[in-house]
């Protein structure tokens, strides 16, 4: 009889400790269109960062997951630059609007920017070379760090688009050329906030941009530009897919403190 009291007795605390260690997270997501859900028929339920939100959702050990999604068409690097007073302050204010309606949760910002940037012409700052780049985000990561110093930042490859691709901004295969050149910069940003500060900056997702490389005229849209028909928005599935992939790199982040 004692045996079996003692096993109830270890089966209630290890139930105990398992709904004590889910975790609660509010994630800010920072991005260009892509993150947005441009031509998405419904972006507020197909976009990336809702995708996310509800595949994070329904993993292990996450009980609760809340979402602010502060992707902006067009915007680079410079835009979401706080001296530029202008999206800088709605991704902070993001952030604390989560914080005050779901206290006690994990703050994350989840950033894919790069896209705009590696634009040959049309966007603002562009072309913004690597070393900008890797300056840029440092500028706006310390910024966050210093308002939200609990949080933590995972930092996504920006995805592979094709090398023709040419609406409002010429992008082309110089500007894909660009957006590669941003990859070693990223890795650099996280190797030096883990000497700075070990467990904040984590590397996000770097498979999508291959995987669409592949899955082009399946999961991104076609649309007509005027160097032909291009590939840069992911349609409904290609969201999913997006989705997918930041929202493991989203959850080794989180589960790996």
């Amino acid at each position: 009889m004692m045996n079996i009291k003692k096993y109830l007795l270890l089966l209630c605390l290890c139930v105990s400790m398992s709904v004590s260690a889910q975790k609660k997270l509010n994630v800010v997501f920072v991005g260009n269109s892509i993150t947005q859900g441009a031509l998405l028929e419904n972006p507020e339920q197909e976009a990336p960062p809702v995708r996310t939100g509800i595949w994070l959702g329904n993993q292990t050990g996450i009980s609760e997951v809340n979402i602010s999604n502060q992707g902006m068409s067009g915007k680079t690097t410079v835009d979401f630059l706080p001296a530029s007073k202008s999206y800088f302050p709605k991704v902070k204010e993001a952030m604390a609007e989560l914080q005050q309606k779901h206290p006690g949760a994990v703050s994350l910002f989840s950033i894919m920017l790069g896209t705009n940037d590696s634009a040959n012409t049309k966007t603002n700052g562009a072309p913004v070379s690597a070393p900008q780049y890797y300056t840029n985000m440092k500028v706006i990561i310390d910024e966050l760090m210093e308002t939200f110093p609990n949080a933590l930042f995972v930092l996504h490859y920006p995805i592979w688009y094709s090398p023709n691709t040419y609406n409002g901004a010429q992008y082309l295969a110089s500007g894909l050329k660009r957006l590669t050149s941003y990859y070693p910069y990223l890795q650099e940003l996280v190797d030096y906030y883990a000497e700075k500060c070990r467990g904040k900056v984590f590397l996000g997702d770097t498979e999508a941009t291959a995987y669409f490389e592949t899955h082009y005229q399946t999961e991104l849209r076609p649309e007509q530009g005027y160097a032909g028909i291009f590939y840069l928005h992911p349609n409904k599935q290609g969201a999913e897919s997006l989705a997918t992939f930041w929202g493991k790199a989203i959850y080794k982040a989180v589960m790996s403190r």
